[in-house]
């Protein structure tokens, strides 16, 4: 199998990320991750687990992880394969719902995270939200973002599908032009970050692919599973939930957010950001003091 990995270079002096990247090795693939201690931290310090979705990487958690840190959390944040600073595979079928869920399964495991405080916004969260039923010894918050559950008996909104379809029509997806399209006040820089782990479209199979990977009809990959944790966030969750919607998503907005939050045991009213839109986490300081605020852990 053809794999490709970008350049350090292309990730020298990223406004706003100056974390030291830590890898593992998974499959004969480089992952890696950002795992950020605060100074003098406990050994059974809370943990967040924060996973992003599809163009994205760890990079647009840059804005919560110090509010985090502030707060006494460990803070780790994958890059997907195919994302980031982790290796690209150039073949796309080699992009599943069952390998990007195996290696999140199989990071935690690794890492040996416990105490997690799980925060996910897309594809994130569509893998993510999967992962605790299978250890919810693990799992003791949830920070849940502009996200769906891909369960296959619920019809696709017009809007992703708009999505999807330009995506295969557009191979070379400009990164960068999207995030600065989808957040107006992100500075030229930072928008140039996100194409910072695609030199060229031969790195693009995982963006290329996520948005084909949705689950669509009730036997497509990943659907069955993501139906079990349907009923598992609804009947057995035990832990905390807190919500927060960028009120500006086009996709995955409100209404799709209102009635993920029906299924979530415990899960309160949301706190809705209303100039935030999709990438929420692009204004995530705001959602990170007010997650904590609502813990008491601020």
């Amino acid at each position: 199998m053809s794999v490709l990995r970008t350049p350090e270079e292309r990730f020298a002096e990223l406004p706003g990320f100056a974390w030291a990247p830590h890898y593992a090795d998974w499959q004969g693939l480089r992952v890696h991750y950002v795992d950020e201690r605060p100074a003098r931290a406990a050994a059974d310090a809370p943990v967040l687990l924060a996973l992003h979705g599809e163009p994205t990487w760890s990079y647009l958690y840059r804005r919560m992880i110090p509010p985090f840190l502030a707060a006494g959390y460990r803070v780790v944040a994958p890059d997907f394969v195919g994302f980031g600073r982790s290796d690209k595979p150039q073949d796309e079928a080699f992009y599943t719902f069952d390998m990007h869920r195996a290696l999140l399964r199989d990071l935690v495991e690794r890492l040996d995270l416990r105490r997690i405080t799980l925060a996910v916004q897309d594809w994130g969260g569509l893998l993510g939200l999967t992962l605790p039923m299978e250890m919810p010894e693990r799992f003791e918050r949830l920070l849940v973002m502009n996200t769906a559950l891909g369960t296959g008996d619920v019809p696709l909104s017009a809007g992703f599908v708009a999505w999807r379809d330009y995506v295969a029509q557009t191979p070379s997806l400009d990164c960068a032009k999207l995030m600065a399209r989808a957040c107006p006040h992100l500075t030229a820089p930072e928008a140039a970050a996100y194409e910072a782990p695609f030199p060229d479209a031969r790195y693009k199979a995982g963006v290329r692919r996520f948005p084909q990977l949705v689950p669509d009809r009730p036997d497509a990959p990943g659907a069955a599973l993501s139906r079990q944790a349907r009923d598992w966030w609804k009947s057995a969750w035990q832990g905390d939930a807190f919500m927060a919607i960028g009120a500006r998503d086009p996709v995955l907005g409100p209404p799709v957010m209102n009635a993920l939050r029906k299924l979530i045991r415990n899960c309160p009213e949301p706190y809705v950001h209303e100039t935030g839109g999709h990438f929420l986490q692009e204004w995530g300081e705001d959602v990170a003091r007010a997650a904590l605020a609502h813990w008491g852990a601020a």
